[in-house]
């Protein structure tokens, strides 16, 4: 048996925000709850953003407050600024015993590796990122949150097209500086390919040497995400995003499609004889169910061959 994996489920934050019809609060929990009950111990479940800018996240406070207060499940919120962060910090106020529920555990950064793709995304160049990011990551542990970081467009840009992979490292190596959680590669738009997820992660590990775990973040645009995943995994990566049936996009990312589906990925890893925290036939049962919640049949391949 080779190392075992983490899959990060990001289902209720990436994988939802980008649907046009409001989930409600109460299927986003029955959502969570499903995913908890297939395994999954570390969940990317709101981000906290301008209700106007990202419709589907306006109830982010709500869906914290109602989570199961479970010492063995994660929940991340994403933040793409010191005001996300104080709002993370928000929840955890009062706690379970005001009945509040115990808030996030861990803050989400998020810098872009393009000046282009900042400026829509959150307003800043890649400079003006780094030190957001900075900022952000010192107030978080100030206050004793946890706090990990994506680097996103790492692999390319909608906007710019190549991103260099000296850009990518840059940015690692100034926030590693502040020793976050994790640092995550992301292939926001789903160009990359598994010879640069390799070159890539493999010259992040060089240069993180152990003290920081890598994480990736796929999208599966152009049908790659699988086979980079493979790639990460080789290149020694543990930590794996990934969505609940491939749903997902970015609102800010022409054309981008659905994560990596966490079926997927697990199918694949469970036949490679890599463990994961995942029980591939309950995570199908989820898929299922919850397309009878969105209307529609699932991206993800292996739940529709089953």
């Amino acid at each position: 048996m080779s190392d075992p994996i983490e899959i990060l489920e990001v289902g209720p934050r990436d994988g939802l925000q980008n649907e046009a019809e409001i989930v409600s609060t109460a299927d986003k929990l029955a959502l969570i709850g499903a995913m908890i009950g297939y395994g999954a111990r570390r969940l990317e479940v709101a981000s906290f953003v301008h209700p106007g800018r990202v419709p589907q996240m306006a109830d982010a406070e709500d869906v914290i407050a109602a989570l199961p207060d479970r010492e063995d499940v994660q929940y991340i919120g994403l933040t793409l600024n010191k005001r996300g962060i104080m709002r993370a910090l928000a929840t955890r106020e009062g706690g379970p015993k005001d009945g509040k529920g115990r808030g996030v555990d861990q803050a989400g950064c998020v810098i872009v590796a393009s000046d282009t793709f900042g400026q829509k995304n959150q307003g800043q160049s890649i400079a003006e990122g780094i030190a957001e990011t900075r900022d952000m990551l010192r107030f978080a542990r100030a206050e004793g949150l946890s706090a990990q970081v994506t680097i996103s467009a790492a692999f390319g840009c909608p906007f710019e097209g190549e991103v260099k992979p000296e850009t990518v490292l840059a940015i690692a190596e100034e926030l590693a500086a502040e020793d976050p959680a994790e640092i995550a590669l992301a292939d926001t738009v789903g160009v990359g390919v598994p010879a640069q997820v390799t070159d890539l992660f493999g010259r992040l590990g060089e240069m993180l040497a152990g003290r920081i775990p890598m994480r990736c973040h796929f999208h599966d645009t152009r049908a790659t995400g699988i086979a980079n995943a493979w790639a990460a995994y080789e290149a020694g990566v543990r930590t794996f995003d990934a969505s609940l049936g491939g749903l997902g996009g970015c609102p800010f990312a022409p054309r981008a499609t659905g994560n990596i589906a966490t079926e997927d990925l697990v199918y694949m890893m469970d036949n490679s004889h890599i463990a994961t925290n995942i029980d591939l036939a309950a995570a199908i049962a989820a898929n299922r169910a919850f397309a009878q919640v969105l209307g529609r049949e699932l991206p993800s391949r292996v739940a529709r061959a089953a």
